[in-house]
């Protein structure tokens, strides 16, 4: 097969898994929401487990097979390189759709567990490795951070029990599955959609760790973009934020262990150095803005923000590939 057929067929790749991408997010929010309220379930709640982990599929199928492969940096990469699209790209251009209210108690609960869960895995790093106890750490503060997340909704398994008449359940069946369904072909597309970056950055020879800070991430943060915008059009503001806030939870304390735990070692200085700080920056300024907006008057986050954000992205991505150049 030629050079240029081989490009063709790796830019077709991308191509369709973006479009099946962005239809199967619109169906899965829609009736995830569904779901929710017929179960009278907060849609924060639904955002923050049901959404965050189906939009965090991508980035934990590709996470494993790179640490399987014996390449962890494009895991990493993906990681910290996911986080950065999420609230950058993904939160900026959900912003240029409409201003996002922020939720009661967003900056008591949630935040605090985004901004704590990131200081930790710049302490682990910090030592320019990943090993397996920075695995096993991560994995326990999940499971901590779940239970705090969740505290208030025990009885959530009563509830899909006994909150809906017996005439209801076909109703809910059908959007079960219609999110069920939606949510295959969302992880399928994507993967579809790495497959084809990843194979058209190697083409180019670009370095695993930029593969994985910029196509992989982008490529495994549309679900997160697509799920975000299409909340938000659909009226559904409380899930696009906490689908943000719960990705970037699920990617550093559920993906980034994989790599921890199926290929530890020695990690780039760069992801340290140039990377992290970007995480901690921006989920820094997330927190910030959580603060400030919550006690404005309209309790929104103006749309005005997300040109700043998406242009932190830009300079980010320019200086990532400065770098590689050098």
């Amino acid at each position: 097969m030629s050079h240029a057929t081989t490009m063709l067929l790796f830019s077709i790749a991308l191509i369709a898994g973006l479009i099946l991408l962005v239809m199967s997010s619109d169906k899965f929010i829609e009736h995830s929401a569904l779901v929710a309220e017929k179960l009278n379930v907060n849609p924060m709640v639904i955002g923050i487990t049901l959404v965050a982990f189906g939009t965090s599929a991508p980035e934990m199928v590709v996470s494993a097979i790179a640490a399987f492969d014996n390449a962890p940096e494009i895991a990493i990469g993906n990681v910290l390189g996911s986080n950065i699209a999420n609230i950058a790209l993904v939160l900026g251009v959900t912003l240029l759709f409409s201003a996002i209210p922020v939720a009661k108690g967003l900056s008591t609960k949630e935040v605090p567990l985004v901004l704590a869960i990131t200081v930790l895995v710049g302490v682990l790093l910090f030592d320019q490795a990943l090993t397996t106890w920075d695995g096993i750490i991560l994995i326990l503060a999940f499971v901590v951070i779940l239970t705090l997340l969740l505290r208030g909704n025990k009885d959530l398994e009563a509830e899909l029990q006994d909150s809906l008449p017996e005439e209801d359940d076909s109703s809910i069946g059908k959007s079960i599955v219609i999110a069920v369904i939606g949510l295959a072909i969302l992880i399928g597309s994507s993967k579809l959609l790495v497959w084809g970056a990843i194979g058209i950055a190697t083409a180019l020879g670009v370095s695993e760790l930029v593969i994985g800070l910029t196509i992989v991430a982008v490529g495994t943060s549309l679900p997160e973009l697509a799920a975000s915008v299409s909340s938000v059009r659909k009226g559904h503001h409380d899930i696009a934020i906490g689908n943000i806030l719960g990705s970037n939870i699920f990617n550093l304390a559920t993906v980034l262990p994989l790599p921890a735990l199926i290929a530890p070692g020695l990690i780039d200085n760069s992801v340290v150095a140039r990377d992290y700080p970007w995480v901690l920056g921006l989920t820094a300024a997330l927190a910030i803005a959580v603060f400030v907006f919550q006690r404005s008057k309209n309790n929104r986050v103006p749309r005005w923000i997300g040109l700043p954000l998406i242009l932190s992205y830009a300079a980010y991505l320019l200086i990532v590939s400065t770098s590689s150049v050098a």
